[in-house]
């Protein structure tokens, strides 16, 4: 098991931010500046090309933090971030830039790269998370969530499948056979966002895996445009799914 080392740390806005490793994995912990009693954790999975600070990332982060009293942990997938890339990592970075540049269709090999990147992703995610259940301000048995949209809800579904201190999770953005399969073992509260016209992700795809979910409560959203067209208050609705789930309180509008 690897312990978790902090290497640098800065507050602002009520909003503590620890950099921090567990064993050659880089991540980021947000918490609140307050430093109020154990408090409930979030995970949140990046998107493909992306980094743990970026703002997206940052962004939900402080949501949550001020919002809701929550902890939230951000890891960088591998070959993203700080992390080095593999030869696979090039040749499918190589690959998705080619087939931009044709005009071939992007998604065959967005899934092929995220399924082997939730393959990789899956036991870092958990070493980190007992990791970070050691620091005193966030403990073992409370309660955890999973937010990720696109890569990050490839790689976050066979996560939450599995790993049974997620007690929530918001997915949106994505789909493949792969991910449906592991979706049919998910059974806690769900929210998934979905765009009407995405022009990736075939509309029945969309709802085929919010379908597959096994959850007794889950809730699906869709909003009219295209994928990048996802409105900002979906990660607002994320913040009040979480109070809701994790037992936190909006203390502010989201």
């Amino acid at each position: 098991m690897y312990s978790l080392q902090f290497t640098a740390e800065s507050t602002s806005n009520g909003v503590v931010e620890r950099d921090f490793t567990v064993g050659d994995i880089p991540g980021v912990l947000w918490s609140p500046a307050s430093g109020a009693d154990r408090a409930p954790l979030v995970l949140i999975g990046h998107d493909g090309a992306k980094h743990k600070k970026h703002p997206a990332m940052t962004g939900r982060a402080h949501r949550l933090v001020n919002n809701c009293g929550f902890h939230v942990a951000v890891i960088d997938a591998p070959g993203h971030g700080d992390r080095p890339r593999t030869a696979h990592d090039e040749r499918e970075r190589a690959a998705l830039s080619e087939a931009w540049a044709t005009g071939e269709p992007v998604s065959p090999i967005v899934v092929r790269y995220n399924e082997h990147l939730a393959e990789l992703s899956l036991p870092e995610w958990r070493a980190t998370l007992d990791a970070l259940q050691e620091l005193p301000e966030i403990g073992t048995g409370g309660p955890v969530g999973y937010f990720g949209v696109r890569m990050g809800t490839a790689t976050g579904v066979p996560l939450v499948a599995v790993e049974p201190r997620i007690t929530a999770a918001a997915f949106g953005l994505y789909w493949s056979e792969a991910v449906v399969e592991k979706a049919k073992e998910i059974t806690v509260p769900v929210e998934f966002a979905m765009q009407w016209d995405d022009e990736h992700i075939p509309r029945e795809a969309g709802l085929a895996l919010f379908d597959a979910f096994a959850s007794t409560e889950k809730t699906l959203h869709a909003n009219a445009g295209k994928q990048g067209e996802m409105p900002r208050f979906e990660a607002d609705s994320a913040v009040r799914f979480f109070a809701r789930h994790l037992g936190g309180a909006v203390t502010s509008p989201a």
